[in-house]
């Protein structure tokens, strides 16, 4: 990962914060579409100034579906408005020079924070030639690999809390996690594999009760052991805190770890990050030299 300027090392009280390597802003189509959301990018800067966070990264949303299909109620009401009268979504692409330009206004406008461009790209293994422009661009610090969605049996493509309505859920997480070292043995073009635990987010406790995950310890071990044997880092992402994550994540030789709060707000940011950072210091991972370098052990 490139780096713009000097070190600077932010705290909360007396604990240093790592980067947030998980961010959304006006260029993600499900924070964009918010017409609120403008200068998003700007007014996030502003939130890390004033809470110590030493670096970000952008990751915004790289998605290339052609389309995929939703239920009422899956996409939020701000995002509606790329569902289409067929049921399916579709995106407008990416503005790279215009995410780009944003970046280097608040480069400018913030110094004392250190600022990183991100992708988060969804399916990797399925789209990485389309997206070959923009990564062979050299004007993106890093890429964070997401799975998103998983194909139903008539061949399209839906999430998992699409999926949950249509097919047993234990089917739909077991489906999630074999994918996921497809994905890591199909793709070079990702650094970090952020929240591996995805299709946890969306479990229909209602009907089935907590989610208990040693049901699926065997999935998430073989998921796990795919992207350590690849050399890649498994993002800690903060929405949720499961200590099985990085606990397993240790067992199954994983080396390495970022933090994300795959905030698409401001107020977001760096959720949960002093948890996050004493979960991992108890599993044994140190910071690097620099506060954007992922945490090793």
């Amino acid at each position: 990962m490139r780096v713009n300027r000097t070190a600077h090392r932010g705290s909360v009280g007396t604990m240093t914060l790592p980067a947030d390597a998980h961010v959304h802003s006006q260029f993600s189509w499900d924070a964009g579409s918010d017409p609120g959301s403008v200068d998003l990018m700007r007014r996030t800067c502003a939130r890390a100034v004033r809470i110590g966070l030493p670096a970000l990264v952008f990751t915004e949303h790289l998605d290339l579906e052609d389309a995929w299909c939703v239920d009422d109620g899956d996409l939020g009401d701000h995002a509606s408005k790329y569902i289409g009268s067929d049921g399916m979504v579709r995106l407008p692409p990416f503005d790279l020079d215009g995410y780009l330009d944003q970046i280097d206004r608040c480069r400018q406008s913030f110094p004392e924070l250190r600022i990183f461009t991100g992708l988060e790209f969804g399916q990797p293994h399925l789209w990485e030639s389309a997206a070959s422009a923009v990564l062979a661009s050299g004007a993106i610090d890093r890429v964070n690999g997401s799975l998103h969605m998983l194909p139903r049996s008539d061949g399209l493509r839906a999430e998992p809390v699409t999926l949950y309505r249509q097919q047993p859920a234990a089917e739909v997480m077991r489906s999630y996690l074999d994918e996921v070292p497809r994905m890591v043995a199909g793709s070079s073009a990702f650094a970090v594999f952020t929240h591996i635990d995805y299709a946890v987010r969306s479990w229909p406790s209602d009907t089935e009760g907590p989610f208990d995950p040693r049901a699926f310890e065997d999935g998430f071990r073989s998921a796990m052991r795919a992207i350590a044997g690849s050399g890649r880092a498994l993002e800690m992402n903060t929405r949720r805190l499961w200590s099985w994550i990085p606990e397993w994540w240790a067992q199954e030789g994983g080396r390495a770890v970022t933090f994300g709060s795959d905030a698409h707000a401001p107020g977001s940011l760096a959720h949960a990050f002093p948890e996050a950072v004493a979960m991992l210091e108890h599993f044994g991972f140190r910071p690097g030299r620099r506060p954007e370098d992922p945490w090793t052990r």
